[in-house]
């Protein structure tokens, strides 16, 4: 028996109805693409063609691929690094990514953000994560799991309100964001200039025009790596990837957090969501994010017991002499390759290559998909790749240290691919 399914995307300015005809043995598309060029096409496609044809007509997509990266190289007396980001078939970049080498004394940080309906809150977290980091209490006393923990939930906090809502705004879409500006800049009582001297306290009280926002409906991955002495610790919210390569094997220090991971569904079941298709609500393929705030909103619930939750996995482990790099990345790299397939690449253009950000650009260009019809290679690509230049003297085993993981959760932390 056929099945008719209609698909109705609205958008300005034009709208787009795809009819899509299942039978036994052949699937028939009609697409009708209603504009000041009215378009009607009824054929034979394959599924992976009517994907491309709603990716372009939606505008998620390019005709063809930006291939211009963002590039960029530094080191100090304990490592080095290179990163690059290209956008690829995207229309938009949604990725971001935070690179310091030296945060204090002895320690570096790492950031990879991976944005989701938008590239604020990515941008945001690439801003501001870090300094949430250094600033808490826990941090100062050397409880760095914990300020990490803190830090990413404090995301949440700091995007909601009027100070929130404009930040986003400036950091988003430019058209919205100029619009967005424009507005707090009229309407705002506390827009005399004196932003920069405002209090990190202020981010939630501030009065005015958006004081009652909610938070962005957007959200953003987030995979972060502090690096000190000879700990590395890993925070982990979403499917962005950490690896560390140990005489060339691959050991995954986060994990992806999936809908149907045991630990995630029960979550999301008990705040009242559901799965569908593999996403939360039948919208979202993440179970853990920052922002995203339409999935935290069940008021009886704690922030680490919502639908979605920007609660982290956190992996503490002891640096060896054998350790040779790490690589923080989004899922548009890791959809290509796993997470031995790229320490191996990794490790044969060090062979050829002086400069790590030389690698990384291998890297993107090795996972950009030649057309939007093979799928996988089509995401935005960030990629941070960390080499351990002295030998790190210690004989304890890795170690995990997980505070902020539900109970449950836990699980070997350094894991062979």
């Amino acid at each position: 028996m056929n099945k008719v399914v209609e698909i109705s995307v609205s958008q300005k300015p034009e709208s787009l109805l795809l009819f899509i005809l299942y039978s036994d043995s052949s699937l028939v598309a009609t697409l009708l693409v209603f504009s000041p060029l009215s378009l009607s096409l009824s054929t034979n496609y394959s599924l992976s063609f009517i994907t491309l044809l709603l990716c372009l007509a939606m505008g998620t997509s390019l005709s063809i691929p930006k291939t211009e990266k963002f590039s960029e190289d530094g080191e100090n007396d304990q490592l080095r690094y290179g990163l690059s980001s290209m956008q690829g078939w995207r229309a938009t970049m949604e990725d971001a990514h935070a690179a310091h080498l030296d945060v204090d004394s002895s320690t570096s940080f790492f950031g990879v953000y991976d944005g989701h309906g938008g590239k604020a809150v990515a941008k945001f977290c690439a801003k501001y994560l870090h300094q949430q980091v250094l600033k808490s209490e826990e941090y100062i006393a050397g409880d760095v799991g914990t300020s990490l923990q803190k830090a990413f939930f404090r995301m949440d906090e700091m995007m909601r309100g009027q100070r929130g809502w404009r930040e986003l705004a400036v950091l988003g879409d430019k058209v919205k964001g100029f619009n967005g500006m424009i507005e707090g800049l009229i309407r705002s009582p506390r827009c005399s200039g004196d932003n920069k001297d405002q209090s990190d306290d202020d981010w939630t009280f501030e009065k005015g025009p958006h004081s009652d926002f909610d938070g962005p409906t957007s959200g953003s991955t987030a995979c972060v790596a502090i690096i000190r002495n000879n700990l590395l610790f890993v925070a982990n919210a979403g499917d962005s990837r950490c690896v560390i390569s140990r005489n060339g094997q691959a050991y995954n220090l986060s994990r992806d957090h999936k809908p149907e991971l045991a630990i995630e569904k029960e979550r999301i079941y008990k705040a009242g969501g559901f799965i569908h298709a593999g996403r939360v609500n039948g919208s979202l393929n993440l179970a853990r994010a920052i922002g995203d705030m339409d999935f935290k909103n069940n008021r009886f619930l704690s922030a680490e017991k919502q639908a979605v939750t920007a609660n982290p996995d956190i992996n503490t482990v002891d640096l060896h002499d054998e350790d040779e790099f790490m690589v923080i990345a989004c899922d548009g790299i890791w959809d290509c390759l796993s997470s031995q397939q790229l320490v191996d690449f990794v490790r044969q253009e060090l062979l050829l290559k002086t400069k790590l950000s030389e690698v990384c650009e291998r890297v993107l260009d090795r996972c950009l998909a030649p057309s939007l019809a093979v799928g996988d290679g089509c995401d935005n690509m960030t990629m941070i790749l960390v080499q351990f230049k002295k030998p790190v003297q210690t004989s304890a085993p890795a170690q995990e240290q997980s505070p902020s993981n539900e109970q449950g959760a836990s699980e070997p932390r350094l894991e062979d691919c």
